[in-house]
C-alpha cells in the first residue's frame, strides 16, 4: 500500500505544491502554504448505483434514517468538582465531547484541570497527558495541591463541592496507591493515542495540544498542520470512546488561541481562563459551548496552594465603604450570575489640544459615546477635559446596562460630588438621552438588596415596585439621564454650566 504523501496547500486559493515557499505561486499571498498529509489514493473506482427499472417507485435510503427514528440516550453529564467550572460548560462535562481551554502562559491552566481531574477521578477513570512537563514535576505540584486541601477546608467551612473535591485529593495523597488518575507524560501521538484505546477513560486531559508532536508530519510541533492532525486525530477516538476531551492550548501575543482557526471549529466548547497578573483572582469564560451558553462567568481566586472558587465574586469588584467623588456602582450581569461592580471617573482639565479619553474594563468607544451624550443634554463641557474611567477589580464590563452607571461617575468627578452610600445605577442609555429597559432586572435589584444596598436607579416602567419594597430597596424610576442623575446625586448636573 502506497505511503502518505506530504504535499503544501495555500490557504488563500486552495494551490498544492510538493515545496514549501514563502509565496505562492498561484495567487502571490506570502506565508499562506500550510502542510498536510495527502492520503494514499484509492486505486478503486466508485461505481454509480444502478438506477431502479421502475421509475414510479419509490427510492429509498441506504444509510440514511428519518430524524425522527434516530435513537435517543438520556445525557449524563460528568462533574468536573468545581461548580464554577460546571457552571460555565452548562451543567458538567459531556461524554465524547472536547474541550479547549486557553490563557496566557502562568494563569493557571495546568492547576485548574490537575485539581479537576483529581476531583474526577473519584467517581470515573482519568488519563492525564503531560506533554510540556515530565511526570516528577506534575507529581510535585499535585502533592502541593494535596497538601493544600486541609487550609481550603478550614477556610471555607467544608461547603460546596470544592473543599470536598480538595478533601478527598489529601485523602489520595496520603495513599497514593489507591489513586484513580493516570499520568502518561508523553509527547508522541501515536503513544497518546495507544493509551487512550487501552485504558479508554471516561476523562482525558491534554496539555497541551501545541506540545504534542505527529511522526508522520515533518514540521515542528506546535506549528498549524501539527495541531490540526493531532486534534483531528484525538477527536476521532473521542467521539469514538466516548471520552471527555480537555485540551489546554497556547494564546499569541494578541491574546488569540494559537494553531489554526479549525481548531476551533472542531472542538465542542472553547473557554479561556483570564487574570490580571497583579490580581489573585481568575475569570472563565466559554467562548463557544454547543451544550451550553456562552456568557456564563466562573470565578476563581489563586492561592498558594491552588486555585479556590468565589462563592461572592461581587466582593472582589467593589471598593471601600467610604464613597468618594468620582465613583458609582452598577450591577452587571455574566450569564445568570449578577455582579455588583465599582466604576471610577477622573475628569480633569486637559493640557492637549485634543483631550484624552482613557478606559480600562469599559470600551472606548462606550465612553465616547456617553460623553457625547452628556455634553449634547446636560450641557457640560467635557470635551475641553481629559476623562479616565476604570472597572475596579479588573473586569470587563461589556453590557450597556453600566450606562447609566458611567455617566453618574463621569458627572460625580466633573462636579466633585459623592454618590449617597448604598446607590446603584442600572440602564442603557440612548443616543437622545431616554434611559432605555435592560434584561434581568429582577435579578439585578436582588443581588444588590442581598449586599445592602438601599437606593436603585432604573429605567421608567420597570414594574417592579412591589418586588423593591418587598427588599426594602427605594426603586428610583427616571426616564432621561438627567431625571436620573438628579435622583442618583440630589442636584441637578446641568446648573452652573461651565
Amino acid at each position: 500500500m502506497a505511503r502518505p504523501t506530504t504535499t503544501y496547500v495555500c490557504q488563500s486559493c486552495g494551490a498544492q505544491t510538493r515545496q514549501f515557499f514563502g509565496r505562492c505561486s498561484s495567487c502571490g499571498a506570502w506565508n499562506s502554504l500550510v502542510e498536510q498529509t495527502a492520503p494514499a489514493s484509492d486505486t478503486r473506482r466508485r461505481r454509480p448505483v444502478a438506477a431502479d427499472a421502475s421509475a414510479a417507485s419509490p427510492r429509498q435510503p441506504r444509510r440514511s434514517e428519518p430524524i425522527a427514528a434516530v435513537g435517543e440516550r438520556p445525557l449524563q453529564r460528568l462533574g468536573s468538582g468545581y461548580g464554577e467550572l460546571d457552571r460555565v460548560l452548562g451543567g458538567g462535562l459531556v461524554p465524547g465531547s472536547l474541550v479547549l481551554l486557553g490563557g496566557d502562559p502562568g494563569i493557571g491552566k495546568s492547576t485548574l484541570l490537575l485539581q479537576s481531574a483529581e476531583a474526577m477521578a473519584t467517581r470515573c477513570s482519568v488519563l492525564y497527558v503531560s506533554a510540556e512537563e515530565s511526570a516528577q514535576q506534575v507529581k510535585l505540584r499535585w502533592r502541593r495541591l494535596a497538601e493544600g486541601a486541609s487550609e481550603v477546608e478550614g477556610e471555607m467551612g467544608g461547603e460546596g463541592p470544592a473543599p470536598r473535591a480538595l478533601v478527598r485529593a489529601q485523602a489520595r495523597a496520603e495513599a497514593p496507591e489507591s489513586a484513580g488518575l493516570q499520568l502518561l507524560a508523553e509527547t508522541d501521538l501515536e503513544l497518546v493515542l495507544q493509551e487512550l484505546e487501552a485504558l479508554r477513560p471516561a476523562v482525558a486531559v491534554i496539555d497541551s495540544i501545541q506540545a504534542l508532536h505527529d511522526g508522520e508530519l515533518s514540521s515542528a510541533p506546535g506549528s498549524v498542520a501539527q495541531v490540526r492532525e493531532c486534534a483531528a486525530a484525538l477527536a476521532r477516538i473521542a467521539k469514538r470512546q466516548d471520552t471527555a476531551l480537555l485540551l489546554v492550548g497556547h494564546v499569541t501575543k494578541e491574546g488569540m488561541l494559537a494553531g489554526p482557526k479549525v481548531l476551533e471549529h472542531l472542538v465542542d466548547a472553547v473557554l479561556t481562563f483570564e487574570g490580571d497578573r497583579f490580581a489573585s483572582h481568575r475569570l472563565l469564560r466559554a467562548v463557544k459551548n454547543r451544550f451550553g451558553a456562552t456568557h456564563e462567568l466562573g470565578v476563581f481566586e489563586m492561592r498558594g496552594r491552588g486555585l479556590a472558587e468565589v462563592s461572592n465574586p461581587s466582593e472582589l469588584f467593589l471598593g471601600s465603604e467610604e464613597p468618594s467623588a468620582g465613583t458609582a456602582t452598577i450591577v452587571a450581569c455574566e450569564g445568570t450570575r449578577p455582579l455588583v461592580v465599582e466604576l471610577q471617573a477622573l475628569v480633569s482639565t486637559t493640557s492637549y489640544a485634543s483631550p484624552r479619553r482613557t478606559a480600562t474594563g469599559i470600551g472606548t468607544n462606550r465612553l465616547h459615546q456617553i460623553l457625547a451624550v452628556l455634553e449634547k443634554h446636560l450641557g457640560l463641557p467635557l470635551s475641553r477635559f481629559d476623562c479616565y474611567l476604570a472597572v475596579a477589580g479588573g473586569l470587563e464590563v461589556e453590557e450597556p446596562a453600566a450606562d447609566l452607571g458611567v455617566a453618574a461617575a463621569v458627572v460625580a468627578s466633573y462636579r466633585d460630588l459623592t454618590l449617597p452610600p448604598g446607590t446603584v445605577l442600572i440602564g442603557e442609555l440612548g443616543l437622545g438621552g431616554q434611559l432605555r429597559p435592560v434584561g434581568q432586572l429582577e435579578l439585578r435589584l436582588q443581588e444588590a438588596s442581598r449586599l445592602g444596598f438601599t437606593r436603585a436607579v432604573v429605567p421608567k416602567g420597570s414594574g417592579l415596585a412591589r418586588l423593591a419594597a418587598g427588599l426594602d430597596l427605594q426603586l428610583l424610576e427616571a426616564g432621561g439621564v438627567a431625571e436620573a442623575l438628579v435622583a442618583a446625586l440630589g442636584v441637578n448636573p446641568a446648573d452652573d454650566r461651565a
